[in-house]
């Protein structure tokens, strides 16, 4: 089994803002596909590859991504993500800067999975079997705060067994898992 990373809380306003910024959503996203340099990642997100490196070396200073060595020759460098388990502080915990910043963050990713969604639908009829993967579920449950971090914890290592082997083998494909919750009322 491969070694999970401990939870990692980001407290650090200026990492939090980092996190918030629309492009670097982008770029974490398209690190999930393997390593990049500045210009092929220019290339998949359309913009400069001067925006990207800049980009890509204010996430290595926060420790979000790193150099790939073994890759990078010369002036072009690679770079991949560094995987970790972070997340955001308690709610109650945060300042108010810090809830702002994590309701910028929280609306991006809502307007990501709808995106992501739209998409699935525009190619479902393409998939065949692989489409079966789409699953919807809406719940509530009754909890105290105690009870539900039980639950986001056993849900998260859920989340790591199955998604702890990087390469998919016969039939295996990506299946994007996205978990929202907040208090009712």
């Amino acid at each position: 089994m491969v070694d999970q990373p401990s939870p990692e809380r980001i407290s650090d306003i200026a990492a939090l803002r980092l996190l918030a910024h629309p492009l670097r959503r982008r770029i974490e996203e398209e690190l999930r596909g393997g390593p990049v340099n500045a210009t092929s990642l220019a290339a998949a997100l359309g913009e400069s590859s001067g925006l990207t490196s800049y980009h890509l070396r204010q996430m290595a200073k926060y420790g979000f991504v790193e150099e790939v060595p073994e890759l990078s020759n010369g002036k072009e460098r690679w770079w991949r993500a560094v995987p970790g388990d972070r997340r955001y502080p308690r709610y109650s915990e945060m300042s108010d800067e810090a809830r702002e910043v994590g309701a910028d963050i929280a609306r991006q990713h809502v307007g990501e999975v709808v995106e992501l969604y739209e998409k699935f639908e525009r190619r479902a009829g393409e998939l065949g079997k692989k489409a079966d993967t789409f699953a919807y579920s809406r719940a509530t449950i009754r909890v105290d705060a105690q009870r539900f971090q039980e639950f986001f914890e056993e849900y998260i290592q859920l989340v790591k067994r199955y998604g702890a082997d990087t390469e998919a083998s016969g039939d295996e494909h990506g299946v994007l898992l996205r978990l929202f919750s907040f208090p009712e009322g």
